[in-house]
């Protein structure tokens, strides 16, 4: 019987019982096994060879899903061994498009010479436009000039060249090179070969007009694309051109052209708010961008932690901390996951504006909640050394120390750290210098200038260095001019044969 008349029939007769629904499970996928194995250390070869050891089917419609998901999510190793686990099987007959997508990826994950070596064992067969291209893609994305327009040449004797990616794939090697005065050539060769420019096409070329400063070139180039009809003009190229005008200080034609940018938004897309928004914070426009957050959150289904961070760093640019703070209240009622770079931005504005109060009290709550960054401590205790705070910025920098645990692959500020050992070097108490250089030590090797403000401090103190002399020799850690000039100053303090021995 049909599973929703019966379920029908139950509802008429009052019974509710649900399990004929609710107790089913979805068959699982292979896809749905190798999905979540995102770390790229982790390889999806153990799965598919599970797969098949069970008896489940492979079928080849899955597996070029797989790949392209992969692909799409940048997860390329991965899809790689996919796709060599395929040829290795023997899953399908590899046509050019299968031998493309492969040369890509190992182009990607090997570097274009192992790229360049499965192109050459390729049948004669399997050497069309489609792998042709993908090599060519693969010299580009490397930035190998002579390769590429060598191989571009091969393409054209074979008649491989007549395709607008192509001519795309060229104008980005010039553009990624720095040779933006060969774009525009390229594009006109495209029009005489009677290939199509497509939106991208005109995109580099704009760009590569508006990097040169030639407004001229680029409003040209602009107004032609806006008459193909076969182009749809969208919101990217719009605010591309606003950019070069912002560049150039013509705030008029910046408006015009992000007024036409949003009139191709997407509603659903937070990205192309979030271009919009930035730049009219550049142009000092509050009230739009305040206009365009509330459209934003009216057409997306939900903002992400990008979409907060735009907004946030665009308030700090226009001095808005009082709108900032309320943003950030959204973000924290959102559900959105936790970002410590989003209360940093706000740590950064209270900080520019020196209010380090309300940063301390953002950091302090924070805290109590198990989540602030030992980064965020150390942004806080850049901006105290930045009105010669000197011991607000050593405590906020012994909190950063203190977190650090959470953030194994956090660095201090080498130039925070250098100003603060100074610092202690001058005026601090052994104990608290000891104390610091400790801490220090968790997360950064020992160094020359942590000496320096240890050796200073006992020499004021007057205490021997003897020790300190020896743990310098054990660190494997030479003299220098700074460390002479110290012994040089204090030598009535100083045990001179030790000293002797130390610079022997």
């Amino acid at each position: 019987m049909n599973p929703k008349l019966f379920s029908k029939i139950l509802f008429r007769n009052g019974i509710t019982n649900r399990s004929y629904y609710t107790n089913r499970t979805r068959k699982p996928t292979l896809y749905s096994r190798i999905s979540p194995l995102g770390s790229p250390s982790v390889s999806v070869v153990p799965e598919l060879e599970d797969w098949v050891q069970k008896g489940s089917k492979v079928r080849v419609a899955e597996l070029h899903r797989i790949i392209h998901d992969l692909r799409k999510r940048k997860r390329f190793t991965q899809a790689l061994e996919v796709s060599e686990w395929m040829s290795k099987k023997g899953v399908c007959i590899f046509s050019p498009v299968e031998h493309a997508v492969q040369l890509d990826l190992i182009g990607r994950v090997h570097g274009f010479p192992s790229a360049e070596s499965y192109f050459n064992n390729l049948k004669d067969q399997d050497r069309t436009d489609k792998t042709y291209g993908a090599l060519l893609n693969c010299f580009v994305r490397q930035r190998q000039t002579e390769k590429s327009l060598s191989h571009l040449q091969k393409m054209k004797e074979m008649g491989f060249a007549s395709s607008t990616l192509t001519y795309n794939d060229i104008m980005c090697l010039y553009t990624n090179t720095g040779q933006h005065e060969k774009v525009p050539d390229v594009l006109s060769e495209m029009k005489e070969n009677n290939v199509s420019p497509d939106i991208f096409s005109y995109r580099i070329c704009i760009n590569s007009y508006g990097v040169k400063s030639d407004l001229e070139g680029m409003e040209r180039v602009l107004k032609e694309m806006e008459c193909q009809p076969h182009i749809v003009m969208d919101w990217n190229t719009y605010t591309l051109v606003a950019n070069f005008y912002l560049k150039a200080g013509l705030t008029n034609k910046v408006i015009t052209a992000l007024k036409k940018s949003e009139e191709k938004l997407d509603g659903k897309d937070g990205l192309s708010y979030n271009h919009l928004i930035s730049l009219y914070a550049k142009l000092g426009k509050k009230d739009e961008v305040l206009r365009l957050w509330d459209l934003e959150k009216s057409a997306c289904k939900r903002c992400l932690n990008r979409d907060f961070i735009t907004m946030l760093e665009s308030l700090v640019r226009l001095g808005e901390l009082g709108e900032a703070e309320k943003v950030m209240e959204e973000w924290e009622s959102s559900g959105n996951c936790f970002d410590f770079r989003i209360p940093n931005v706000l740590i950064v504005g209270f900080c520019e504006k020196g209010l380090f109060e309300k940063a301390e009290a953002l950091l302090e709550d924070l805290m109590e909640k198990g989540k602030a960054s030992p980064n965020s401590w150390g942004i806080l205790a850049a901006g105290y050394l930045d009105v010669d705070k000197m011991e607000k910025a050593m405590e906020c920098l012994k909190a950063a120390l203190s977190v650090q645990g959470e953030s194994k692959e956090w660095k201090p500020n080498p130039k925070v750290i250098s100003r603060i050992l100074s610092w202690l070097g001058d005026k601090g108490r052994i104990e608290v210098v000891e104390a610091f250089v400790c801490s220090l030590r968790t997360v950064i090797p020992v160094n020359r200038q942590m000496y320096h403000a240890l050796i200073k401090t006992h020499i004021r103190d007057g205490k021997e260095v003897d020790e300190l002399l020896h743990r310098m020799k054990l660190d494997k850690i030479d003299e220098d001019g700074e460390m002479r000039k110290i012994f040089s100053m204090n030598k009535r303090n100083l045990n001179s044969y030790n000293i002797m021995l130390f610079f022997s």
